[in-house]
């Protein structure tokens, strides 16, 4: 982690706001979008939900462009392990375009490996997998 980037980083998870899932999707329970600032600027959010009950499902991650490149990605994912090891989850997956060359290699930086399709998302052409570590 980049040297103060926590502080200039809060995450924090609405009450009210939820992850919508895709029609027919199995979702256990609906899971908070956690928001991202920076300093007191919106910066960043991302949504997590269960797609079974060992593997939590990374979705809509965003930093705003001019803030990329600061820790904020780093620090939405590390709130999604905590979130999803909460959760029990045993697994973190996450979908991407393959245009979106910088979000890969975060997703790679961060302990990520590129796995076997396992949705068919509309936009979905690279997919992620991270085990958690238990204890």
């Amino acid at each position: 982690m980049v040297r103060g980037t926590a502080a200039r980083w809060p995450l924090r998870r609405p009450g009210a706001a939820g992850v919508a899932g895709r029609a027919g999707a199995r979702v256990l329970p609906p899971l908070p979008l956690t928001q991202a600032r920076y300093g007191t600027e919106p910066a960043g959010c991302v949504g997590l939900r269960l797609l079974s009950p060992d593997v939590a499902e990374i979705k809509r991650m965003y930093v705003r462009p001019e803030l990329r490149g600061r820790g904020g990605g780093g620090r939405l994912l590390a709130a999604c392990e905590q979130h999803g090891r909460s959760l029990g989850a045993a697994a973190l997956r996450l979908d991407t375009r393959g245009d979106l060359v910088e979000a890969r290699n975060l997703y790679a930086k961060h302990g990520f490996a590129e796995i076997p399709a396992y949705n068919d998302g509309r936009y979905a052409e690279h997919w992620f997998e991270k085990r958690l570590p238990t204890g």
